[in-house]
């Protein structure tokens, strides 16, 4: 069975950083692409970062370049997303998804989701 499990949400200050997981099982992260979303009260899910299935390939939305990092451990089977600088704006649930083909920002043309982990950046 094919699930994605987040980890590492909480609520911190805005300059803060945190560190997101994303634990697969039923694959390995060498298969599909994996992409962070996040989706804020009344917004629509937006991409954050994507990257691919070899590992030597990473994107990420203007918003947040410069002060995130995606990355994999492959021997830990696990995916993060490392939050630096956090901003208000950045609050919403962040989901991780698989998919087999390229990155995309489309999250309908992701096959499989996590249930989400929440982050909050407030003062």
């Amino acid at each position: 069975q094919v699930q994605l499990v987040e980890s590492g949400g909480g609520l911190v200050q805005p300059g803060s950083s945190l560190r997101l997981s994303c634990t697969p099982s039923g694959f390995t992260l060498d298969g599909p692409a994996i992409g962070w979303f996040r989706q804020a009260p009344g917004k629509e899910r937006e991409g954050v970062s994507c990257i691919s299935s070899s590992g030597g390939g990473t994107a990420y939305a203007d918003s947040v370049k410069g002060r995130f990092t995606i990355s994999r451990d492959n021997a830990k089977n696990t995916l993060y997303l490392q939050m630096n600088s956090l901003k208000p704006e950045d609050t919403g649930v962040y989901y991780c998804a698989a998919r087999w083909g390229v990155c995309s920002w489309h999250s309908v043309r992701y096959d499989y989701w996590g249930q989400g982990t929440q982050v909050t950046v407030s003062s």
